[in-house]
């Protein structure tokens, strides 16, 4: 560990630094086990991309696996823990992982998944662990607890996105999230200059295969506290923060509807009064939701909009939007806002278009494994598009309006609907079958599929075809309804209009 931690361990060994639901662990704790750790993964042959995937759900040792793997110049590869053995195998074998860390409620899929991917080690925590995988508590206790080389080149994550064609596509965390540096010790200065460690104990409230809590777990390397909280519960946040005090998170719009949803009775037995930043990403937050937060925390929130691929592309404090309602802000840098007609010319101010960011560095969107995937995303050398339709004011403020993807947001979580459709397609009462994102007031967006049944006088069962899906797919990326239909209205060459297929439902959100 960097110095900050011995310097810590011997003023406050005792003080707990890092809790989840479970169990704290002091600063004196946490010295050892990332030390073991990261001097563990630094004496194994991990190839020459180092990477090491994190297939479990939100824990300390989650946090403890991306923090060795940083800095023990290994890319970590956040695996989402909703993925069946099949869907994570695809990851750890695109992304040449050499070992799988998994959680106890992940450990079965995680074992079959590193046996498809022909990964030999799997180390887990939690009891009764099977004789496939190493017991996290043994595999740290052959580590070496000398503090590890701080000369070393840090490494990016690798995330994944769900794919266009049914394949989730890898992109390296972007320099905008990733604080860079040519050594380790670089990067840990860098990495101190992180807005939050402004401010005191941070709270995790999102599944830590997102880009927000792991830019928030990586504040325990600047000596900052955080709490670990795992499933979302509005009552649970809301008392987490008065009892820790914890000053700062990253959250979605569906959190805060569903903080919000809360009676005021429960809402009233909490005081919230200790955060000072809240920074919310994952999609365009309704209006009077975002002014209902402000009204009851204060203006503490900071809109981040961007893309996994990219990092933060916009930004707004709570005062500018409370001047520019509804924005997601103004371009930060090295990007420059871009709002293009079809033939992508620009278009002047409060006209609508599709919203395109222009990236001075000229590095854009890039899929390391896809080349293919990498041109597609980008309109022009350093120039790209997250899919979106929107205009900007005369102050060059952003309004995303629409969304010209396929790509449905639900609840922060993007859902490519070709996973759903390639799957129901392949029930034998379906002819054919889009799926589309339609209103959710909690989640934004939620995925249904419209289906032609094979015989429309006897269609399927809604309720089977979900299933049919979720047996196949993780349950998120399924729809969550269905509606039957004569038909899709493919064209001659096979293309459908969602467009189209949206309408009506989005008519009835606003009618």
């Amino acid at each position: 560990m960097p110095e900050f931690a011995r310097i810590l361990a011997e003023s406050e060994p005792e003080t707990v630094a890092i809790q989840d639901l479970d169990r704290g662990f002091g600063w004196s704790e946490i010295d050892k086990i990332l030390n073991r750790c990261a001097n563990q993964l630094l004496n194994l042959d991990l190839g020459k991309k180092r990477r090491v995937a994190v297939f479990a759900e939100n824990s300390c040792e989650t946090a403890f696996c991306h923090l060795s793997g940083l800095i023990s110049s290994s890319s970590t590869v956040p695996v989402n823990f909703h993925l069946t053995a099949k869907e994570a195998a695809y990851i750890l074998s695109d992304s040449e992982s050499r070992i799988v860390f998994s959680g106890p409620e992940t450990i079965d899929r995680a074992i079959e998944a590193a046996a498809i991917a022909e990964i030999d080690t799997v180390i887990t925590w939690g009891e009764n662990i099977p004789s496939e995988s190493t017991h996290w508590l043994d595999w740290l206790s052959e580590g070496d607890d000398a503090e590890p080389p701080t000369n070393i080149k840090p490494r990016a994550n690798l995330l994944y996105t769900s794919g266009t064609t049914g394949f989730p596509k890898g992109t390296e965390l972007p320099p905008t999230m990733f604080a860079g540096g040519d050594t380790i010790s670089e990067h840990l200065k860098a990495l101190a200059k992180n807005r939050f460690t402004e401010f005191g104990t941070h709270l995790v409230v999102g599944p830590m295969y997102h880009t927000g809590p792991l830019n928030g777990i990586r504040l325990l390397a600047t000596g900052t506290p955080m709490i670990i909280l795992g499933k979302f519960d509005p009552e649970k946040t809301l008392q987490t923060i008065a009892t820790h005090k914890t000053e700062s998170a990253v959250m979605v719009p569906t959190h805060f509807i569903r903080l919000l949803d809360l009676p005021d009775t429960i809402k009233n037995l909490y005081d919230v009064s200790s955060m000072k930043l809240v920074v919310h990403t994952g999609s365009s937050c309704p209006v009077n939701v975002k002014r209902a937060m402000i009204e009851w925390w204060g203006p503490i929130f900071i809109d981040a909009y961007g893309a996994t691929e990219v990092g933060t592309t916009c930004s707004i404090t709570s005062q500018e939007w409370l001047e520019h309602p509804g924005s997601v802000g103004q371009a930060v840098r090295p990007f420059e806002a871009l709002i293009l007609d079809e033939n992508d010319n620009e278009l002047p101010p409060n006209t609508e278009g599709r919203l395109c960011f222009r990236d001075k560095t000229g590095r854009g969107v890039i899929y390391p494994n896809d080349p293919e995937k990498t041109a597609s995303s980008n309109i022009a050398p350093g120039i790209f598009t997250l899919g979106e339709i929107g205009y900007m004011d005369e102050d060059k403020f952003v309004y995303v309006s629409d969304r010209s993807s396929d790509m449905v947001i639900s609840g922060g979580v993007n859902i490519y609907p070709a996973e759903s459709e390639q799957i129901l397609i392949e029930h034998p009462e379906v002819l054919d079958v889009a799926c589309i994102g339609i209103p959710h007031r909690e989640m934004g967006e939620e995925l249904k599929a419209l289906i032609e049944p094979v015989n429309p006088d006897s269609p399927p069962n809604p309720k089977e075809l979900i299933s049919y899906c979720r047996d196949r797919l993780s349950h998120y990326k399924c729809p969550r309804s269905v509606d039957f239909v004569e038909n899709l209205g493919r064209t001659t060459m096979g293309k459908i209009n969602k467009a189209n297929l949206k309408a009506p439902y989005w008519k009835k959100e606003t009618t």
